[in-house]
């Protein structure tokens, strides 16, 4: 593991610094995120991509991770002691619509990522954000997936992702780069677009609370389970695996509980506050089903926690209370 930057804080760099997490993340190293700060002090740089940074952000560069020689060059002048691999097409429909993008991005963004390491910082301690999309289609009702179980990519996305991971292992095992792997399970909270299933809820149900939309919430499968983490936990994860994590090992990063989404749906119901004022009705939305979808995903995080120290702070009902107060502080 590399010192910290004499004078300073430990240089970084988040790769999809301006996104959902990748701004937590942020926020988590400079110990603002209710936290204290990890020791040393960090000095955090990102890149963004597709939109370019704002004008208050210095230390943000635009980056296209399918330009090979762009990677380089941000390498170059960042000179991070870790780097944070997080930008991605992480929207499983965009994958399906969407395949050559998500595979160009995912997989050659990745490679090109890691040959910028090997060629330019090669003592570079890296994450590499995997998902647990890779274990696909789980048919047993009590199984808790652990990291030594199968790949079994059933989305582009996930399919990236476990192309991804071979990356790692080649580039840890052949050429020596210090990489980690971290598999988070499904996770969300303030600030997440409307995108992903949790916060689209919380949308909908905000704008029927103001009177701008039916009282209809549209849907995708009701019927699966999902183990959800709270974005703050994950990002404290990541740094975590960084200062303790050990080179070439996979980790997955997950609360244990599996809900399912009909019971996650109800608790968001319910702290709006509609029943009974209210009715609302749910109805299936043919363009949020899958083609593939896992019945069950839920995790066990024993390797993690062992390693780190790590366990889940926030309670799941207060995520979802924070992603309602979000969407109702939007204009």
């Amino acid at each position: 593991m590399n010192p910290a930057t004499p004078g300073g804080g430990r240089r970084v760099l988040i790769t999809g610094a301006t996104g959902f997490v990748g701004r937590y993340l942020s926020r988590e190293l400079a110990g603002v995120a209710g936290s204290a700060p990890a020791s040393p002090a960090f000095e955090v740089f990102g890149t963004s991509f597709p939109d370019h940074p704002a004008p208050g952000e210095p230390n943000i560069s635009f980056l296209d991770l399918r330009n090979a020689q762009a990677v380089r060059d941000v390498l170059r002048r960042t000179r991070p002691e870790w780097i944070f691999h997080l930008a991605a097409v992480s929207q499983v429909r965009m994958s399906w619509e969407k395949r050559e993008e998500t595979f160009e991005a995912n997989v050659m963004g990745t490679f090109y990522l890691f040959e910028a390491v090997r060629q330019e910082l090669p003592s570079a301690r890296v994450l590499f954000v995997s998902s647990s999309d890779v274990y696909g289609i789980v048919t047993e009702t009590d199984k808790v997936l652990t990291e030594d179980d199968p790949v079994r990519a059933v989305n582009p996305y996930a399919c990236t992702k476990a192309a991804g991971e071979l990356l790692t292992r080649f580039y840890t095992d052949v050429e020596k780069l210090d990489i980690v792997t971290a598999r988070p399970f499904p996770h969300t909270g303030p600030g997440q677009g409307p995108d992903f299933v949790c916060s689209d809820w919380a949308r909908q149900l905000v704008r029927v609370e103001r009177g701008e939309a039916q009282p209809t919430i549209r849907v995708g499968n009701l019927d699966v389970c999902r183990d959800f983490v709270d974005v703050r936990d994950v990002v404290r994860a990541y740094v975590l695996l960084l200062e303790k994590g050990r080179r070439g090992e996979v980790y997955n990063v997950c609360r244990g509980t599996a809900v399912p989404l009909r019971e996650i749906l109800d608790t968001l119901i319910t702290e709006v506050g509609l029943r009974p004022r209210l009715p609302v009705t749910v109805e299936v939305d043919p363009a949020k089903l899958r083609k593939t979808d896992q019945p069950l995903l839920r995790g066990s995080a024993a390797k993690l926690r062992a390693e780190t120290g790590w366990t889940p702070r926030v309670d799941f009902r207060e995520t979802l209370r924070d992603l309602l107060a979000y969407w109702r502080a939007q204009a």
